[in-house]
């Protein structure tokens, strides 16, 4: 899987670059065709702090695409990446019924 993360408007520190890529790995768990993760970081509202995460996720055949904002980065990522795999669940079993039928 390679990983691209771009922060907008501000340095991304190694740490949350770290957390990301072990969250984004976490994914391989519900499908092992994952080929590509766009992460995409950016505030929101300066004034009140809200960063967003915007996670991107190439399969084959299909995109998943999540956004999520809350006042931590780390804390958007990881619910981005929580919704993303409710998502490849739902990919995994509609691919099992249409091979079962």
């Amino acid at each position: 899987m390679n990983i691209n993360i771009t922060s907008r408007k501000f340095k991304a520190k190694d740490s949350l670059k770290s957390h990301i890529k072990n969250e984004l790995e976490y994914l391989n768990k519900f499908n092992d065709d994952i080929l590509d993760a766009d992460v995409i970081l950016h505030f929101t509202h300066l004034k009140d702090s809200i960063k967003t995460a915007e996670v991107k996720l190439q399969i084959p055949g299909r995109t998943l695409m999540v956004k999520e904002s809350t006042e931590e980065f780390a804390k958007s990522v990881s619910l981005a990446v929580n919704k993303l795999a409710r998502q490849l669940k739902a990919v995994k079993s509609k691919r099992k019924s249409r091979l079962k039928a």
